[in-house]
């Protein structure tokens, strides 16, 4: 079973990177992009029997900041 965890910083958090981006593509001619945010994906291969639980107990103890970060688990 896999596991794929998409980490991206809460609404309201600076996002340099995003920003950064934003920009480039304007710059690139591409017009209308009124915000970026920008994020990870985690993909985890699990051994048969992981509990599903765990996954979000590694989130929240490694894979994301949760002061400023948010994090959704999807299992494929």
């Amino acid at each position: 079973m896999k596991a794929r965890i998409h980490v991206m910083l809460k609404n309201g958090v600076l996002d340099p990177q995003g920003e950064a981006v934003r920009h480039a593509l304007g710059g690139l001619g591409f017009d209308g992009v009124e915000g970026v945010r920008q994020g990870k994906v985690i993909e985890l291969d699990l051994a048969d029997g992981t509990p599903e639980d765990s996954v979000a107990e590694m989130c929240e103890k490694l894979l994301a900041n949760t002061v400023i970060e948010s994090y959704s688990i999807e299992f494929v």
